[in-house]
Formats: structure tokens, C-alpha cells, sequence
């Protein structure tokens, strides 16, 4: 029987852990059935406050860490100035992990469809992306 290759992991950075938490159980839902990729919510800080915590992404990061990259989505500003001032420190963060631009919510369900069929970092960005695209009206 061949190997499975290792599947992206996902983490959805928010200032609320409620949020981080709720939208990580959605994306899963609706993700269908079968094996889903490592998924990690990274919201609000330690103390329960509203707010980022790098150390809580960074566990969230090494968390999903499989070998085939870590994709992060971010909901708001000071979440994205974390994640890249996390990136640009170089050491806190998994090798491969990439900040996506998406809309949280939607780029989160389609990052973890696209992870959990098997699709590398490049293709689960494009597809977390590509949500920007859905119209509501």
C-alpha cells in the first residue's frame, strides 16, 4: 500500500478565541466526511482577553505541522501584523508557513476542503483566495 503524503495544516488566527474556535468547527463541518488536515484555532491571548498571541499561533502553528506546510488565516489587522511580523522573525513559525489573504471565514472552509483532499500550500492558498470572489448578491 503507497504512503500517504502528509496533508497542510491550517491555522485561523483571531482576536477571539470564541471566533478562532467556532469558525475552525464550521470549516469542518462542512468539509464533508473522511479525514479532515490538522486544523488549530489561534484566538485571543492567554488570559482569555481580546487580542493576538504569538505564542498561541506559534503552538497552533507546530500543532497542524505535518512536513506539507502550515496555510494561517488571520481575521483582522493587528492578527495580520502578528502573523507577518512572526514571519519575518524567521525562527517562531513552522518552515512553510505561509499567511494567506482570504476572507476568514470562507477562505477557512475552502483552505481545509482543498488541505483535506490532499492539495499542497500553493493550491490551498489559491483556493482560500479565490473566496474573495463569492458573490452574496
Amino acid at each position: 500500500m503507497a504512503e500517504e503524503r502528509p496533508l497542510v495544516g491550517i491555522v485561523l488566527v483571531s482576536h477571539s478565541a470564541e471566533v478562532a474556535e467556532s469558525v475552525a468547527r464550521l470549516a469542518a463541518g462542512l468539509a464533508g466526511g473522511g479525514a479532515l488536515a490538522p486544523t488549530a484555532a489561534a484566538g485571543g491571548r492567554r488570559d482569555g482577553g481580546f487580542g493576538t498571541s504569538s505564542e498561541l499561533i506559534a503552538e497552533a502553528a507546530h500543532g497542524v505541522d505535518r512536513g506539507a506546510g502550515v496555510a494561517v488565516l488571520a481575521d483582522l489587522g493587528s492578527a495580520v501584523l502578528t502573523v507577518q511580523a512572526m514571519l519575518a522573525e524567521g525562527d517562531e513559525l513552522p518552515p512553510d508557513t505561509r499567511l494567506v489573504d482570504a476572507p476568514f471565514v470562507e477562505g477557512a472552509v475552502a483552505a481545509l476542503v482543498t488541505a483535506s483532499a490532499g492539495g499542497d500550500l500553493a493550491a490551498v492558498a489559491a483556493a482560500a483566495g479565490e473566496a474573495y470572489t463569492i458573490r452574496k448578491t
